[in-house]
């Protein structure tokens, strides 16, 4: 078991967890994720690590709650336990110098990128965050960001915070800007991922994306995250996940993306129903 050291609320249905998981503090590197189950039965979740501490054996794992599963884990407390954290699993992020480095997040991509853009800061890069949300509430990790990009930017799709429109418009000005940066690191919803890759390519810059929210079992074993990268078949969750998104096939992925909507709906639900709020979907 896994016991919950600290649980905040960073938005509406997001919460930070701290659990005691000495081994996978141990081992993690940017880009590493892992596979959490509440407790036996349950549902098998992958989640970014977002932080580590190897000396205090802790992870940092930010959840949103959008299905039934996300939701109970989202309810823990301080005290409570997990019964399963699996990982660290995944390739790491490549971490080098690179010199000015573009780091695009949306929404609770933030998560992602945060150990991201902290380990090509303490490679020597110059970080230029781009962070973007819905609304102002959904804004999440923003001081952690800034304390190691050389520049933040938060945008909002209505302005309630920072610019308002989407990261591809403050990401063109940047790379107007900067000229010569070699590396864009993008995550989040997929159609955000898809607008940043169309707009790197025709400047030929490398544009490496996450993609964990298209990960199901986090194994291999399930196949739920097969992409076409490169023309070739790969899996999210072993292969990556981080791919070249210039080489991927953006269509199906979004495909891929909504596979299982109908199932999550339906225990979503179930869940709701028992719980006596008939009529939410996941």
């Amino acid at each position: 078991m896994f016991r919950v050291l600290s649980a905040e609320p960073l938005a509406p249905q997001v919460v930070r967890l701290v659990v005691s998981a000495p081994y996978v503090a141990r081992k993690h590197q940017a880009g590493h994720f892992v596979i959490v189950r509440l407790a036996e039965g349950g549902e098998r979740i992958p989640l970014t690590v977002a932080e580590s501490d190897a000396r205090l054996g802790t992870i940092t794992l930010i959840v949103q709650s959008v299905g039934k599963s996300t939701e109970e884990l989202g309810a823990l407390r301080s005290g409570d336990e997990i019964q399963d954290v699996l990982g660290p699993l995944g390739q790491p992020t490549s971490i080098e110098l690179y010199g000015a480095v573009a780091c695009v997040a949306g929404g609770v991509g933030a998560a992602v990128l945060l150990p991201v853009a902290r380990a090509l800061a303490r490679a020597g890069n110059d970080v230029y965050t781009i962070l973007g949300a819905r609304t102002r509430d959904l804004v999440i990790l923003e001081r952690e960001l800034a304390e190691c990009s050389r520049q933040l930017v938060v945008t909002t799709d209505d302005g309630s915070r920072g610019r308002k429109g989407l990261v591809t418009e403050p990401l063109q000005d940047l790379l107007n800007r900067v000229p010569g940066v070699p590396l864009v690191f993008a995550v989040g919803p997929l159609p955000m991922m898809r607008a940043v890759a169309e707009l790197t390519r025709p400047m030929d810059i490398f544009t490496c994306v996450s993609l964990n929210p298209i990960m199901v079992d986090g194994t291999g074993m399930c196949g739920g995250c097969r992409v076409t990268a490169d023309g070739r078949t790969q899996f999210a969750c072993v292969d990556g996940p981080d791919f070249d998104a210039h080489g991927l096939d953006f269509d199906e992925l979004m495909r891929r993306g909504r596979t299982y909507v109908r199932q999550e709906c339906e225990s979503r639900r179930r869940h709701d129903a028992r719980a006596g709020k008939p009529g939410k979907t996941a």
